[in-house]
C-alpha cells in the first residue's frame, strides 16, 4: 500500500461501489459487499487489495496473485486464481487508474504557515527567506535550506544535508550529508499514461524517491517518484546538472552521471557505473556493475558489467569504434572517387 506519510487512504470500499465508479460490472450480490483497502500491482497486492493485468507477459504472476479483484481483459479472465474477483474490462490499467483515485489521495501543503506546526526541526537546522515545510516533515540537525525551498508533507531529511535556493521536494525519503543543488525537482509525479475508453489518463504515481547517504543531485535535476515501486538513488551516488531519472529507477552506490542524461523508467543500474553527458537510457534496461556509458550513447538494451559502450545505438565501445572508422574510410574513398 502507498506510504500513509504521503498519501491519505480513502478505503474501504465496498468492491461493488467500486466497481461501479471505474464502470465494471459485477454479478455476485456477496461479493459486491467485500471490502476493498487499496490497490497494488501484482508483486505486492495483498487480499485486501485490487490489482490490473494489461499484458500477458504476467500472465505466470497473476496465477499467483493474493489480491481481492483484478482489473483485466475478457481473454485472460480466466487465468485468475478462485479467490480473485475478474474485473471484466477492455481498460484495465485505466480502470486500475480510477480505483487508484478513489481510494488514495497525494497529501499536499495546506494553507496557512510556512513551516507547518506538526513539522520537527533538529537544533542547528537553518532556514533561508521564504522556505515553506509541510506538515509531518522532519530534517535533521545541521541541515541548511535554501531560500524558496519547499519541503512537502512527510518529507524525512537527513542530517548535514545542504537543500540549495528554489528546490522542491515531495514524496521523498533522503538520508544523511546529501547535497541538492538550486532548481532541483525531487518527487513530482513520473511520466506514464495509458488509453481509456475517452481517451489518453494519467497512470497513478504511488511510489516514493529515496536518496541515500552522500548522494548529490545537480541544478535543475528531476528525480521522479516511483510508479508502483520507489525510485532509489544509492549512497555516494553523483548526478550532475539537468539530469532526468525517472520512475521506478534503481541506481546502485557509487555512480556518476553527467549533464544532460536520461535514464527512462524502470531501468535496474549497478554499483560504479559511469554516464557520460547527454547518455540516455530505455526504460526496463539493466546496466551492471562497473559500466560505462559513453556520452550522447543511447542505450537500447542490457549491458553487463564492466563494460563499455557508445554510438546510437549503443554497442561495445571497440564495435562502435571500429564502425565509425570503417564508415569514415568509406565516405572518404567515395569522394576521391568523384
Amino acid at each position: 500500500m502507498p506510504d500513509p506519510r504521503f498519501f491519505e487512504d480513502l478505503g474501504p470500499v465496498p468492491l461493488g461501489d467500486l466497481a461501479a465508479f471505474v464502470g465494471v460490472e459485477i454479478a455476485d450480490p456477496a461479493a459486491r459487499l467485500r471490502p476493498v483497502q487499496g490497490v497494488a500491482v501484482l508483486d505486492h497486492a495483498g487480499p485486501g487489495a485490487v490489482t490490473f493485468l494489461a499484458d500477458r507477459r504476467y500472465l505466470p504472476q497473476v496465477r499467483e496473485t493474493r489480491a481481492l479483484g483484478c482489473f483485466i481483459a475478457p481473454a485472460m479472465a480466466e487465468a485468475l486464481p478462485e479467490h480473485c474477483m475478474a474485473l471484466v474490462t477492455a481498460w484495465p490499467q485505466a480502470a486500475y487508474a480510477a480505483a487508484s483515485a478513489r481510494l488514495h489521495r497525494p497529501r499536499v501543503l495546506p494553507g496557512g504557515a510556512a513551516i507547518s506546526a506538526d513539522a520537527s526541526l533538529e537544533s542547528d537546522v537553518m532556514l533561508g527567506p521564504g522556505v515553506v515545510i509541510g506538515p509531518g516533515a522532519r530534517i535533521g540537525r545541521g541541515t541548511r535550506i535554501g531560500a524558496g525551498s519547499v519541503i512537502g508533507p512527510g518529507v524525512a531529511i537527513g542530517r548535514g544535508c545542504e537543500v540549495s535556493a528554489n528546490v522542491t521536494i515531495g514524496f521523498a525519503l533522503i538520508g544523511d550529508r546529501v547535497r541538492i543543488l538550486a532548481g532541483a525537482v525531487i518527487g513530482e509525479p513520473g511520466f506514464g499514461a495509458t488509453m481509456g475508453p475517452e481517451g489518453l489518463v494519467d497512470i497513478p504515481q504511488l511510489g516514493r524517491v529515496i536518496l541515500q547517504d552522500g548522494v548529490s543531485i545537480g541544478a535543475n535535476s528531476c528525480i521522479d517518484r516511483g510508479a508502483f515501486d520507489d525510485t532509489v538513488v544509492g549512497e555516494n551516488s553523483k548526478i550532475d546538472n539537468q539530469v532526468q531519472i525517472a520512475h521506478n529507477v534503481r541506481v546502485g552506490r557509487n555512480c556518476v552521471m553527467a549533464a544532460h542524461t536520461g535514464i527512462s523508467g524502470s531501468v535496474v543500474i549497478g554499483d560504479g557505473a559511469q554516464f557520460g553527458g547527454r547518455a540516455g537510457v530505455a526504460d526496463h534496461v539493466t546496466i551492471g556493475d562497473g559500466a560505462r556509458v559513453g556520452a550522447a550513447a543511447g542505450v537500447m538494451k542490457d549491458i553487463p558489467a564492466g563494460e563499455t559502450w557508445g554510438g546510437m545505438p549503443a554497442r561495445p565501445i571497440r564495435n562502435w569504434l571500429r564502425e565509425t572508422a570503417w564508415l569514415a574510410r568509406s565516405a572518404a574513398r567515395r569522394e576521391g572517387n568523384e
